[in-house]
């Protein structure tokens, strides 16, 4: 749409419920890590549990967005990308301080988003960026 600006309308940005769907993501995106860390690594070993759970964290993910799309708000793409854009600012910050305040080192955080130390966090923080846009287009 074009507002009489000529300007493209640009959505609102739905800054608490964005909020709200992310804890939703974070709640399971930690439960599952609980899990992992009881019952799957200990079969697989850490870093490919942790590899793995990165594949299931993003069909977590999908289908919180999934979900959440419509209850969201976000109409336009733009909108969307900037959904994904504070849900992998909120969650870095989320990372880095709960590693931290768990006692990891910032080298054992980080190696997580290295792939050439196996990490597939990068790819898991970039589907996550995407994963409005995916849903929003996947519920039409």
């Amino acid at each position: 749409m074009v507002d009489g600006s000529g300007r493209g309308e640009i959505d609102a940005f739905p800054w608490w419920r964005a909020s709200l769907a992310w804890m939703v993501i974070i709640l399971a995106e930690t439960l599952h890590g609980m899990a992992r860390e009881i019952f799957i690594a200990p079969l697989l070993g850490d870093l490919r549990a942790r590899q793995l759970g990165v594949l299931v964290g993003c069909v977590l993910i999908f289908a919180i967005a999934w979900l959440t799309a419509r209850w969201m708000g976000a109409r336009s793409q733009g909108t969307q990308l900037r959904v994904g854009a504070y849900w992998v600012c909120m969650t870095l910050a989320f990372e880095f301080a709960l590693g931290r305040a768990l006692g990891a080192s910032w080298d054992r955080i980080l190696e997580d988003y290295n792939p050439s130390r196996g990490g597939f966090m990068i790819l898991g923080m970039a589907f996550l960026f995407l994963a409005p846009m995916l849903a929003a287009r996947w519920r039409r």
